[in-house]
């Protein structure tokens, strides 16, 4: 238990990320059911019935996936309170959010079984089980605990919320329509039927969004000055190009025809993508929601002034401070002296991970934090060079995958001084803080896409969707990136860290994607994705290069 609270906050982001997930392909599975699926049933030569089929088996599962998802963030937070607050676990049962996720629960498993064995015939019970759902999820965030304007807060909560869900949700089942559907006709009749529905989502999203922010953030100051302004400026960007890739397929959904091979293809694979980033900005918005809105930190804001000044490019420091010098190793030899003198059979820890309070930081330890990113900076920096080599045609150049193993063994010595293999703290011991936690699952993720990616490039791996495995992996690394969480105690500090952090997460993503259209697409639509990723890539080591704490 103990164990579960110390990572509380950060499994708390990634579960709701999760959550909204499986909420928006819930709601969203429930408006292509009613308002897609089972007007075309029966029509385009059967493939409506097959289309149906799959809408309703997809719709059951998402419902099932988000009460399974939503039960294991109540029991984890009944118990963390119980636990931390040293009451009984009924007595936390009467709790408002507990209230909420019960009837999200209910109405998500009634959702899944009259999707399972009613299908179609209960698409309206199903869609009303939907909003159910939706209101439920609004009555636990950010709109009720206002005191003023709650009922207009909620009212904007709910239309943003279900905009999204509704649009980036219906694309799985959008993009299975597009790959079942044999002509370019009939993907044009089902995408024209979409859009109407998607270009509807999209107007509420943009004004719920709105009508929130101004509330949430207050000022201009707002935006810039408080970590909840960057990540929802974040968000705005992330939903920018999501409607860039909405204004493609729409196009191309006009005009497709009889004969429509090549418009479609780039049609599904745009829908793929859009579909990718907007799961991100789910991660996005789950990371939101557990900061406080800017205007309930009037303080401890950062003023333009500062932010230039830390984002005006300096040469990065390319030399480490000595890892005795770092704050918690001299404050754990300090310890150990006074232990000795006094003869003390006991020696206190000078930090202990998971205690609920951040760990003690010196100047030497803002210089390690720095060395580290701008030697990361210098390998990205290279791997995106080396990548667009092979892209004109260097072929020694295709093992540039190798060099992120480089960089994930210099990740894992060096990130967290204090835990092995560098520190004395051991490392099932360290998992305990959520910081640790982040560091290890990034090394993963580069670990796992610089194997499959290298093999890919040299030939050793036969199955084309091996090749999937390196921007989607991307794509995994940029959205934990913007649920990434700094044991930094200084409010100030973590903003500023931010201004970093996010643009990262956004090329992230751009690179991701592109790679993912390379592949995914063919001629010069392929070329021209193919020479985005680097860029992004050696966009990413410039910012690295020039990141600071100080």
């Amino acid at each position: 238990m103990s164990f579960l609270i110390d990572i509380f906050g950060y499994l708390t982001v990634v579960l709701h990320g999760l959550s909204i997930t499986a909420e928006a392909m819930t709601v969203g599975g429930a408006v292509f059911l009613a308002f897609v699926a089972v007007p075309f049933n029966g029509r385009m030569d059967g493939q409506g019935r097959e289309i149906l089929r799959w809408t309703t088996r997809w719709l059951a599962m998402s419902g099932l996936a988000l009460a399974i998802v939503e039960l294991t963030i109540v029991a984890m937070q009944v118990s963390v309170l119980a636990s931390s607050e040293g009451i009984s676990i009924a007595d936390t049962l009467g709790a408002s959010f507990v209230t909420s996720s019960v009837v999200k629960i209910i109405a998500a498993l009634a959702l899944a079984a009259g999707a399972a064995r009613l299908g179609s015939r209960a698409r309206f019970a199903i869609l009303a089980l939907a909003v159910i759902a939706e209101c439920a999820a609004v009555s636990a965030t950010h709109a009720i605990a206002q005191m003023d304007h709650r009922g207009l807060l909620a009212l904007f909560d709910l239309m943003h919320r279900a905009g999204a869900g509704i649009w980036i949700g219906g694309l799985v089942y959008f993009l299975y329509a597009l790959n079942r559907l044999h002509s370019g006709e009939a993907c044009r009749l089902v995408g024209r039927r979409y859009s109407l529905v998607s270009a509807l989502c999209v107007a509420s999203i943009a004004s719920a969004g709105l009508g929130m922010a101004i509330p949430y953030i207050g000022s201009v100051e707002g935006v810039y000055g408080t970590a909840y302004g960057v990540m929802v400026s974040t968000k705005v960007i992330l939903f920018a190009g999501l409607l860039l890739f909405g204004l493609h397929n729409l196009r191309t959904i006009d005009g497709l025809g009889q004969e429509a091979y090549l418009s479609v293809l780039r049609l599904k694979r745009s829908v793929e993508v859009e579909m990718g980033v907007g799961i991100t900005v789910f991660f996005c918005a789950a990371s939101i929601t557990s900061l406080p809105p800017a205007v309930d930190l009037p303080n401890d804001r950062a003023s333009l002034h500062e932010i230039v000044e830390r984002m005006t490019p300096k040469w990065p420091s390319l030399t480490s401070p000595a890892n005795g010098d770092l704050a918690i190793t001299a404050l754990q030899l300090k310890l150990d002296e006074e232990a000795a003198a006094s003869k003390s059979s006991t020696v206190p820890e000078a930090f202990i991970p998971g205690g609920g309070e951040s760990p003690p930081r010196n100047a030497e330890d803002v210089a390690w934090s720095e060395y580290n990113h701008h030697w990361a900076g210098i390998a990205v920096l290279v791997i995106g060079f080396v990548a667009l080599l092979e892209h004109l045609g260097v072929r020694a150049a295709r093992h540039w995958p190798l060099l992120f193993l480089g960089l994930a063994a210099f990740l894992l010595v060096r990130s967290d001084p204090e835990v092995w293999p560098l520190g004395s703290e051991g490392l099932l011991e360290s998992l305990r803080d959520p910081e640790v936690v982040q560091h290890r699952m990034f090394v993963s993720v580069i670990i796992i896409f610089a194997i499959f990616e290298w093999r890919v490039r040299i030939g050793k791996i036969g199955n084309t969707r091996a090749a999937w495995v390196f921007p989607l992996m991307t794509a995994v690394g940029a959205g934990l990136l913007l649920t990434h969480q700094h044991a930094i105690s200084n409010v100030k500090d973590q903003l500023l860290i931010e201004y970093s952090h996010a643009p990262l997460a956004v090329f992230g993503v751009a690179a991701a994607w592109a790679r993912w259209l390379e592949i995914r697409l063919n001629g010069a639509a392929a070329r021209r994705a193919g020479f985005v990723w680097p860029v992004c890539f050696i966009l990413i080591g410039l910012i690295l290069l020039n990141y600071r704490e100080a």
